[in-house]
């Protein structure tokens, strides 16, 4: 037996993975029970028995992409996700698993080196790819984070504004105040927040592509004289704010820079202001970003833990006055993005090559199972000064999403 097939039989104890090996030979691993995952995989090149025994999560996502890794039998890679995601404990369990877990642990400042410079490079990687591309499948606001979905039979348009509703309702706003959008994307917050509040908003993006189609959109909407689009880092804004929003930004600061983050954010914000920070988080303690996410989708990012975010929040001496716990609202917005992604896959192939279609398609799948089935959800933290910036109650909270909504 392999050493791939003796680690395939510790893995899969829930469900039924097939594997076709390249000489035509065929093994089954796990009990496969009644409604659990099953899936057939083909192994079409040697090589990547190694590969697969040793690092499964890197290479299983590379094998696919390269096509040295297909399905059969009615299959696909979201079975064989699926199937991961019940079973990843009898991945991580074993004795190699665990030594290279421990070791990525120690180094994982590394893989999160956002210095000014790296921080530029790493959200260009994904955000610079194409205005066109991300209109395929996102909604027509441009919202690339997390919706929020009071009902579930909500389209991903409603369940947006719904997002931008919450998250604004949350920063008690007033007529003419100054916000802050750390990491704003292609501008949507930032004109919601000046259509709706009165307010004037600065948004910083790192993205040129963003920030060239954001500027676009706040002519459009005629607001240049409320809402300011810029190229720039976080770190080097030096006016003063009413109230900093920063919508799936956070997932990019990497571990060795939240304090310098937070402290930002304090120094920023006027003493009757708030803050809301909305990340990607997890469930347990600090991890690692997964080594196929970290080689091709978000180099230098990573979802902190609750525990490594609030001790860099205590440090940076800022009240936590709220905070909510989004469990499967991503999931939910994934499983839309991919369904979309699907319906214009052959229009992303002529923009870039099918290898790009299944790296894509990998990402948005193991992304939407890693909220659905593993430790992964949304987090919206709220953060001020002064113990009496805010009302002692969230009834503005919810006055104020009733009336946007």
């Amino acid at each position: 037996m392999s050493f791939l097939s003796k680690m395939l039989t510790r893995f899969v104890s829930f469900g039924e993975m097939t594997v076709l090996h390249p000489d035509g030979r065929r093994e089954v691993f796990g009990p496969g029970q009644k409604d659990a995952p099953k899936v057939v995989l083909k192994i079409h090149d040697k090589a990547l028995y190694r590969k697969l025994a040793f690092r499964p999560e890197l290479h299983a996502g590379e094998a696919y992409m390269d096509g040295t890794l297909t399905f059969e039998e009615g299959t696909s890679i979201r079975d064989l996700l699926k199937l991961f995601k019940f079973n990843s404990h009898g991945l991580r369990s074993q004795p190699w698993q665990k030594t290279l877990k421990k070791y990525l642990k120690k180094i994982r400042r590394m893989h999160q080196r956002n210095e000014t410079n790296a921080s530029r490079k790493n959200v260009q990687h994904h955000y610079d790819l194409s205005n066109d591309f991300y209109k395929l499948f996102l909604d027509e606001d441009l919202q690339y984070s997390c919706a929020y979905w009071p009902r579930l039979d909500m389209t991903l348009e409603e369940a947006q504004e719904a997002k931008k509703a919450h998250i604004a309702a949350k920063l008690n706003l007033k007529p003419g105040m100054r916000v802050l959008d750390i990491g704003c994307g292609w501008g949507g917050m930032a004109i919601y927040l000046a259509r709706n509040f009165d307010c004037h908003v600065v948004g910083v993006t790192l993205s040129d592509e963003q920030h060239a189609k954001g500027r676009e959109r706040v002519k459009a909407e005629g607001l240049e004289g409320k809402v300011d689009i810029r190229i720039q880092d976080y770190r080097h804004v030096e006016e003063k704010f009413d109230a900093i929003v920063s919508v799936g930004m956070f997932e990019h600061v990497g571990i060795a820079h939240y304090l310098e983050y937070f402290s930002k954010i304090k120094e920023l914000l006027t003493d009757d202001g708030c803050a809301l920070v909305h990340s990607i988080g997890r469930k347990g303690g600090p991890g690692t970003t997964g080594a196929w996410i970290r080689k091709y989708i978000f180099p230098g990012g990573y979802s902190p833990a609750l525990s490594e975010t609030f001790a860099e929040i205590e440090k940076a001496k800022l009240w936590v006055t709220d905070c909510e716990i989004l469990r499967i609202h991503y999931a939910e917005t994934l499983k839309e993005w991919e369904k979309r992604f699907q319906v214009n896959r052959d229009k992303v192939a002529d923009m870039f090559d099918e290898r790009f279609c299944r790296m894509w398609e990998f990402y948005l799948i193991v992304s939407e199972y890693s909220f659905r089935y593993g430790n992964h959800m949304n987090f919206q933290i709220q953060l001020s000064k002064e113990r009496n910036a805010l009302p002692l109650t969230r009834d503005y909270m919810i006055e104020a999403e009733r009336k946007l909504t």
